[in-house]
């Protein structure tokens, strides 16, 4: 076999701790190696040119370059060595930037280890096979989960692009957090203005189906070929028959019943339509409060209804679409305030979260806009906001930084003083964040033409003295304990998973990190990919964001299925799992340790029982290899015999 060597000064990357020539020089002694050379950047046009120019002139059938991560350039290489006439999977790459450079100092113990990796990768290459693609049709739907604003935006994107969508919402409605604001900052502008043409277009869109009051119930398949079960929940009325009248809700005599809508900062009846412009704008019952369904007696609504839609006995309905890609768009939760009970949450009635505060300020809000003390429907004069309620805190488990709450305190503070001209604002902050465009002078704006008053300084109790709340907490630019009463308080709650979230992961084989966020598969270069192949990320359900990046992440990942859906074949990776069928026993552990279903039961023309690898699904993860107890099943261009030769050429053995 004639291998070449490739070793990259990555500029000072890598040379500048680790001796490139030498370790080039030392290359060309390890068995098989033909070739071996140094160059400042290998994955450069010219260093490409020169890697083909060798494989050519010197007939090499195997190359190693000892860069930087593979995640990074292996298949930028990989493209090379096929240029070439060379198989791409004929091709090593020893990470000497990350693994070797960039974690010591000690240049003559980097030289040595550099030397190592590539004799490792050397060794690796030359029990490497020549593999090759195989080509599968693809289903060119494309499932949306989540119908908020980043979800919308990725629907219409791939509708307009002419691709079908299933939508899939939990709630009545499409709309999500978005629905639910007043104004939107910096711009002060009219949530629903700007929102509501968009739902609409997602609503009458003839390349849109859509499902609300549905969930996920079970994803099967792989990129381009997925089975998607959705369970319609029993909203107990006929959505094809309502027509949204309303008059369902004037007449209900349940008017107790929990509004997620509003936040349950007021009830609302047991049927209901979540808000005014709700897409779909259908009644829905809730069997919770409804008394037909707690005293077996009532009815109401169903003898009132013009289209005679209420529906009783209707059941959750599962049904089945088949689709090519999955874009996960499921936002957001804020946390649960009643957490810490030291702010009093849950136990004063004039302590509320702000997104309740939003609901008052809404001019479809249960208050009709007017802001009002939940405890009297007073008019409070003296607001206190407090930040970082359930963000950056280490002992509630989550450290990270919310990003929006810094910006939607000041729009609160502002729209507060529009309502109520004689009111004054104060903020508890631990550090004002407003990176994005306009953001720092919204802030500013906030501070200096509306007078709200910032203190820095984390608050410590909240209780009640009379008709008053009193914030007790400190200013640390003073050094000084503060203390003021006010009407009404309104804390900040920070964003974490979505409910469900860690669920839905394990159904999409999709991870997520220790708060429940989606993880992309490059924080910089892909960051609307995940790891499984045709599943994509848009919005909040990755991380806190705000509208604007929600929204173009939403147009991202439409753009990356609509590449994805460019071509009418697909080519599966054939770095896959491979059973030896003499030697499988049936015991089924890589069965039940695949993370993917990749492996199914299949019966030879012998008889017998053994496992077998659905090639398209299969992601080369390598689990079953590891579990196998006779070593039946290898992961091609990782098996154990590759590993051990490594593991020799390490030793020198």
């Amino acid at each position: 076999m004639r291998i070449g060597v490739f070793i990259c000064h990555c500029g000072s990357n890598i040379a500048g701790t680790v001796d490139v020539k030498k370790v080039a020089e030392e290359a060309k002694r390890f068995p098989h190696v033909v070739y071996s050379t140094d160059y400042m950047y290998t994955c450069s046009e010219p260093g490409q040119l020169e890697i083909q120019e060798a494989i050519k002139k010197e007939k090499l059938d195997g190359v190693v370059v000892a860069s930087c991560s593979p995640r990074m350039h292996e298949n930028t290489f990989r493209r090379t060595v096929e240029k070439a006439g060379l198989n791409r999977y004929m091709f090593e790459m020893a990470n000497i930037r990350e693994h070797v450079s960039w974690v010591g100092v000690d240049k003559e113990a980097n030289t040595k280890k550099a030397i190592d990796l590539v004799r490792m990768a050397v060794a690796k290459v030359t029990l490497n096979q020549p593999l090759f693609p195989k080509s599968f049709k693809v289903n060119k739907n494309v499932l949306v989960i989540g119908g908020g604003v980043a979800g919308m935006q990725a629907a219409l994107d791939c509708a307009d692009g002419g691709l079908k969508v299933i939508l899939v919402e939990k709630n009545p409605s499409i709309g999500g957090k978005m629905a639910k604001l007043d104004k939107t900052f910096p711009t002060i502008d009219c949530s629903i203005c700007i929102l509501g043409p968009k739902m609409v277009d997602v609503g009458q869109h003839e390349n849109i189906k859509l499902y609300t009051y549905s969930e996920i119930e079970e994803i099967s398949g792989y990129v381009g070929n997925y089975e998607v079960k959705i369970r319609k929940k029993a909203t107990y009325v006929d959505w094809t028959k309502c027509t949204g009248c309303g008059l369902c809700m004037e007449k209900c005599p349940s008017k107790k019943a929990f509004d997620p809508f509003n936040e349950g900062i007021a009830p609302t009846t047991a049927i209901n339509i979540p808000f005014p412009q709700a897409i779909p704008k259908k009644a829905k019952i809730d069997p919770n409060y409804c008394r037909q369904f707690i005293k077996g007696k009532c009815g109401v609504c169903a003898k009132i209804c013009p289209v005679q839609a209420i529906d009783y006995e209707m059941q959750d309905e599962i049904v089945t679409e088949k689709v090519g890609a999955i874009i996960v768009a499921t936002g957001y939760s804020l946390f649960d305030h009643t957490k810490i009970k030291e702010y009093g949450a849950g136990k004063y009635l004039d302590v509320i979260t702000s997104i309740q505060y939003e609901r008052l300020l809404n001019a479809s809000g249960p208050t009709s806009g007017h802001i009002l003390r939940p405890s009297d429907n007073k008019e409070p004069k003296t607001i206190v906001f407090v930040a970082c309620v359930g963000s950056r805190d280490k002992s509630l488990g989550v450290p990270y930084c919310s990003n929006f709450c810094c910006m939607y305190i000041a729009k609160q503070a502002i729209l507060t003083k529009d309502h109520i001209p004689d009111s004054q604002s104060y903020v508890f902050y631990m550090d004002i964040r407003a990176p994005g465009k306009g953001y720092e002078e919204f802030v500013r704006r906030a501070q200096e033409e509306y007078g709200v008053k910032y203190i820095r300084g984390r608050v410590s109790r909240i209780f009640k003295r009379g008709d008053k709340m009193v914030v007790r907490g400190s200013d640390t630019l003073l050094g000084t304990q503060v203390e003021l009463e006010a009407d009404l308080v309104v804390l900040a709650t920070g964003a974490i998973a979505e409910e469900g979230a860690r669920e839905l992961a394990e159904k999409l084989r999709i991870s997520y990190d220790p708060y429940g966020f989606y993880i992309e598969s490059h924080p910089k270069l892909r960051p609307v990919e995940t790891n499984t192949a045709g599943v994509f990320l848009a919005g909040a359900c990755q991380g806190p964001k705000d509208i604007p990046a929600s929204v173009g992440q939403g147009s991202a990942a439409a753009s990356k299925v609509l590449s994805l859906f460019s071509k009418d074949l697909l080519e599966s990776d054939p770095q896959i799992a491979h059973v030896n069928e003499m030697l499988c026993v049936d015991c089924k552990k890589c069965i039940q340790t695949c993370p993917y279903g990749a492996i199914e039961e299949k019966k030879t023309p012998m008889g017998k029982i053994v496992a077998s690898v659905i090639e398209t699904v299969c992601q080369g993860c390598g689990l079953c290899t590891a579990t196998c107890p006779p070593g039946a099943i290898q992961l091609q261009q990782f098996t154990d015999n590759q590993l051990l030769a490594e593991v020799k050429a390490f030793f020198h053995a």
